[in-house]
C-alpha cells in the first residue's frame, strides 16, 4: 500500500478497521473527538456502526454489548471522559470481554488511571503507549490481537500531539494469526435450547434450582487468567544509549520523542547519555530499566505530570541509582497539554543538571 499523509486520528481510525473493529462508540471531547469523526465516516463503508453516545457511559455500555456478541468492539475519551466509564471498563473486564479503549489524553496525568485502573475489584487492563501516529497504527492493531486474545480490554494512551500530528503512514493489516475461536460470544445461537450461554460480570456460571453458586470461584478464575496474561505479555521499550549511560532518561508517549531528540543532542556533544522509553505500560518494562540503571549514576523521568510512571521507575530500580524527577505539569490555556515545557532546550537543561550532580 501507498503511504499517505495523514493527521494522527485518521490513521488510528484506519488502523482499528484494518484490525477488524466493526463496532465503535464515543461521545465527542477533544482530543478524542476527531477519532469518533473519523470512525463515523469510515466504519458504515465496511459494513460497521459507529454511535455517536448520550454520554461516555452509554458508549461504554453499548461497546459491552457489541463486544459480548464477538464483535471486534472499541471506544475511548480523553482522561475526563474515561473517569465516567470506570464502573463498566471493570464490569467488563471481570466479565472477561475483549474491548480496546483508547484516551487521546490531554496531558499525562491519566497514568494512574490507565495502569491502576479507577473502577472497583481485583482487575488489569493491558495498556499500550505509542511514541508517534506510525507507531499508533501498529498497536491499535496489536490492542485488538491481545484483547481477544486474552478475553481482557487493552488500553492505549494517546495524547493531543498523538491525534492531530499529520505523518506519512502506509496502514494495511497486519498477521497476527487466527482469530481464537469464540465459544463464549453471545450469537443468539444456544437461545431457547436449555444451554444458553452467560456473560456477566458474576461469571458465566447460572444458579439453578439445588445447585450452588460461589461468586468466589469466578473472582478466583479471573485472577488466575489475569496473572496467566500478565506473565505471558512481554513487555516493550524502546532503548538508546543505555550500555554506558551516566545518566538514564525515561519518558513515554509523545514526550519521549523530545527527550530522544535531547539525549542525542548531549551524545553528539559528548555526555554519556541514554533514554528508555517503555511502550507497555501495563506490564511495565521494569527488567529494562533495571538493567539500563545498573551501571547509571542516576535516572532522570521526565513525564508532563506531577509524577506518576516515577513511582513505577524507582520500583524497577530499587535503589541502584538516584531517581530524579525532571518532568511537572505544564499545559496551554486551554488544558490539553501543548505544553510550554515539551521543548528539546528545556529537556536538555534539565538532564544537564542531574549530570551535574
Amino acid at each position: 500500500m501507498t503511504a499517505r499523509l495523514m493527521e494522527g486520528s485518521e490513521a488510528i481510525a484506519e488502523a482499528m478497521i484494518a484490525a477488524g473493529c466493526r463496532f465503535f462508540a464515543g461521545y465527542p471531547m477533544t482530543p478524542f473527538t476527531e477519532v469518533l469523526e473519523h470512525m463515523a465516516r469510515k466504519l458504515p463503508a465496511v459494513g460497521g456502526v459507529c454511535m455517536n453516545a448520550e454520554s461516555e457511559i452509554e458508549a461504554v455500555g453499548m461497546a459491552w454489548g457489541a463486544a459480548a456478541t464477538g464483535t471486534p468492539a472499541a471506544t475511548g475519551s480523553t482522561g475526563q471522559g474515561l473517569s465516567l466509564m470506570q464502573e463498566s471498563l471493570a464490569e467488563i473486564t471481570l466479565a472477561r470481554l475483549p474491548l480496546v479503549v483508547l484516551n487521546m489524553a490531554r496531558a499525562q496525568g491519566d497514568y494512574y488511571q490507565a495502569t491502576r485502573g479507577g473502577g472497583h475489584g481485583d482487575y488489569r487492563h493491558l495498556v499500550l503507549a505509542p511514541g508517534d501516529v506510525a507507531e499508533a497504527v501498529e498497536l491499535v492493531q496489536r490492542a485488538f490481537h491481545l484483547s481477544v486474545r486474552w478475553r481482557n480490554p487493552v488500553l492505549v494512551m494517546g495524547d493531543y500531539y498523538l491525534a492531530h500530528t499529520a505523518r506519512s503512514v502506509t496502514v494495511e493489516p497486519l498477521d497476527y494469526g487466527p482469530r481464537p475461536h469464540l465459544d463464549w460470544a453471545l450469537d443468539g445461537s444456544t437461545g431457547g435450547s436449555g444451554q444458553a450461554k452467560l456473560i456477566s460480570f458474576l461469571g458465566s456460571a447460572k444458579q439453578r434450582h439445588h445447585v450452588g453458586y460461589d461468586l468466589s470461584d469466578h473472582y478466583a478464575a479471573c485472577a488466575a487468567d489475569s496473572a496467566t496474561m500478565v506473565a505471558s505479555v512481554e513487555p516493550i521499550a524502546e532503548c538508546l544509549d543505555t550500555d554506558d549511560a551516566d545518566v538514564v532518561v525515561v519518558a513515554f508517549g509523545t514526550p519521549a520523542t523530545y527527550a530522544k531528540a535531547a539525549v542525542r543532542q548531549l551524545r553528539a556533544d559528548g555526555a554519556r547519555v541514554g533514554l528508555v522509553r517503555p511502550v507497555t505500560l501495563y506490564p511495565f518494562p521494569t527488567d529494562v530499566v533495571a538493567g539500563a540503571a545498573e551501571g547509571a549514576r542516576a535516572v532522570a523521568v521526565y513525564e508532563n505530570n506531577q509524577g506518576q510512571m516515577v513511582d513505577d521507575v524507582r520500583l524497577a530500580v530499587l535503589e541502584r541509582a538516584p531517581v530524579h524527577f525532571i518532568g511537572g505539569l505544564s499545559l496551554d490555556g486551554s488544558g490539553f497539554g501543548i505544553a510550554p515545557d515539551l521543548d528539546v532546550s528545556v529537556l536538555r537543561h534539565r538532564i544537564e543538571q542531574v549530570l551535574a550532580r
